[in-house]
């Protein structure tokens, strides 16, 4: 009969000082996922206070930039392996070719809706495209973008939201 005491409680304290290290990492990235929806979802909410006050929509839109770093910092092992994989040019997996080209395309995107943001800002006024209403201005455009684009990288990785780890 196996011993009872042997197994860890419900509640107890981890044994390991790398489970407890392996457990904030874990809960660390959650929180940092977390952050990135809640984030995005309260840039969208700002919109419609932009008549009364920009400065709520941009500090949320900051806010969200700087989890996006903070993001990549945690993944700093991934976005290096993936960096190498461009430098080097050589042929690897199909999976990870998507990989590499959804996140730097969602740089890409990111960093767009940020110089636009930035610009329609220090103007005054939106920068305008030459396409039809109501998708004329930039940063509206790449907002948009990044919306849907966030929508289905998250639905792509929903169930490993919850458990990914900090290598």
């Amino acid at each position: 009969m196996p011993d009872a005491s042997a197994e860890p409680q419900a509640g107890a304290p981890l044994a390991r000082p790398a489970e407890r290290r392996t457990a904030r990492r874990s809960l660390s990235r959650w929180a940092v996922h977390l952050g990135l929806l809640c984030s995005a979802a309260a840039a969208l909410g700002t919109l419609q206070l932009l008549h009364v006050r920009i400065a709520i929509h941009t500090d949320v839109g900051l806010v969200f930039v700087g989890l996006v770093v903070v993001h990549l910092a945690q993944r700093r092992q991934t976005v290096a392996r993936m960096a190498t994989q461009i430098v080097r040019v050589r042929t690897f997996a199909g999976r990870r070719i998507r990989l590499t080209v959804s996140d730097l395309l969602l740089l890409f995107i990111t960093l767009n809706v940020l110089v636009s943001g930035v610009l329609d800002w220090g103007r005054g006024e939106p920068i305008q495209l030459p396409l039809p209403r109501p998708f004329d201005r930039w940063h509206l455009d790449s907002g948009l973008v990044l919306v849907v684009y966030l929508a289905v990288h998250v639905w792509r990785r929903r169930k490993r939201l919850r458990r990914s780890t900090i290598r």
